[in-house]
This record gives C-alpha cells, sequence and structure tokens, in this order.
C-alpha cells in the first residue's frame, strides 16, 4: 500500500456555486476524504491551486498588470485556500502544518523540506502553499515538485471527472476515458492532465499521476489501496 501521497486540489474545486470564494460544505467534503487516507496509515501532503480566487495568467491578460505581479496575487491566493483547508481539517481533529514558498511568517512556516519530512513522519497533514514561490509556474508543476522533494509514492489530482479523457467529456458526449497512459502520451495536446512541465517532472523522477474526481466518496483511500476503477493513472509504461 501506498505510504506518502501529495493530494492536489484545484481551487476552483472550493468555490461556491457562484464560481467564486470558499464553499464549506465542499470544505468538510475534503477534510473527511483527507481523514481517511490518515487513518489509514497514509502520510499526506496537500497542495492546492488559487483559481477560485484568482489566476497570474487572467490577472494579467489586458497588460495593466504584470504576468510576474499577477502569478504572485495567485500565490497569494494559494495562501488563503491553504488557511481554509488547515483549518477544516483541524476541526476534525487532524495534526496539520501549512508551509509557504513565499514567506508570511504569521500564517505558514517556511517550506523547508526536512522540516516538511519530518511533520510527516510524525503524522502531521502538511498544506504546501504559494506555489512554487515563482512566477510562469503552475501549481500543478508546484505539487509535482513537492511530491518529488518529500518521496511521494503519487500524485493524486482530484478532479470533477473520473480519469483522463481523449477530449473535454463535459463537452464532447462521444469522449472515451482512458484508464492508463504514458507521460508522452499525457502529454498530447488533446489531453488535459497537468501542464507540460509537470508532467515532465514526473517523468523524469517516474512519479505516477493518478487522476481522479473528487466528488466520488471514498476515493482517495481506494486509490492507496490499489482500486483505480474510479480513476486513470499516468506512469511509465
Amino acid at each position: 500500500m501506498v505510504k506518502r501521497v501529495l493530494v492536489k486540489f484545484s481551487g476552483e474545486a472550493l468555490a461556491t456555486d457562484e464560481g467564486f470564494g470558499i464553499d464549506t460544505t465542499i470544505l468538510k467534503f475534503i477534510s473527511s476524504e483527507i481523514k481517511e487516507l490518515v487513518e489509514n496509515g497514509v502520510e499526506v501532503g496537500i497542495v492546492i491551486g488559487g483559481g477560485n480566487f484568482i489566476r497570474g495568467v487572467t490577472a494579467a491578460k489586458d497588460g495593466l498588470i504584470k504576468r510576474t505581479s499577477g502569478d504572485y496575487m495567485g500565490m497569494l491566493a494559494t495562501v488563503i485556500n491553504g488557511v481554509a483547508v488547515q483549518e477544516a481539517l483541524e476541526h476534525i481533529g487532524l495534526n496539520v502544518r501549512m508551509m509557504s514558498a513565499l514567506h508570511i511568517k504569521e500564517v505558514a512556516e517556511p517550506f523547508i523540506v526536512r522540516r516538511a519530512t519530518r511533520h510527516l513522519e510524525k503524522g502531521r497533514v502538511v498544506i504546501f502553499a504559494g506555489g512554487t514561490g515563482n512566477p510562469f509556474f503552475t501549481t500543478d508543476t508546484a505539487a509535482t515538485l513537492r511530491a518529488i522533494e518529500i518521496g511521494a509514492q503519487m500524485i493524486i489530482k482530484a478532479t470533477k471527472v473520473d480519469g483522463v479523457y481523449d477530449k473535454d467529456p463535459h463537452k464532447y458526449p462521444d469522449a472515451v476515458k482512458l484508464p492508463e497512459l504514458t507521460y508522452d502520451d499525457a502529454l498530447k495536446d488533446n489531453i488535459a492532465v497537468m501542464d507540460d512541465t509537470a508532467i515532465a517532472l514526473a517523468k523524469d523522477n517516474a512519479i505516477p499521476i493518478v487522476v481522479c474526481d473528487m466528488g466520488a466518496k471514498g476515493t482517495l483511500a481506494k486509490i492507496i489501496k490499489g482500486d483505480r476503477t474510479h480513476c486513470s493513472i499516468v506512469k511509465n509504461k
């Protein structure tokens, strides 16, 4: 069974029905799913996007805000989400630490690999906020980087679909699910798994990426026990 994982949630996954902000009902659900992993003896790292508040690319699209500034705004949004998830996890009795690539000492520890690893070894859930700390990198890349740094055996990307499809299943009813694919398959233009940098990092370090539906109860626990029924996995041949 998998001992240590990195779970990646998009910021949009936390959003209300209006597509903005934080839905506490979703927070409660996500927290219960993480708790189930911990209760199964899994050491859990978490990366959350910030798209429910702002995306750097969107903020900079008309040129008024520089892309670098827009990306830092997005990193700050991930810190907001991190605080929310930390509160929700602590509310149900889990020990949690948030570490940030941006130094915001009032709300998060600075990211230090050895300290993060020690937290995990002690059974604490570790939330990695602030992206990579650098502009022009997505939180998908941050998730892959952190997974490699902490020695995670797997990245679980929790999305709104039950795996990877050859095209968007929300737009095309004839979309075909791909239960298993290689990193090179995932880099094809019409298949959206993670951004190319994240996939290339995962390929270089042979860390599998499992894409699953975050809304299906018990999915995360099933994945770490080897059940791939409601997900897709990206790995070497």
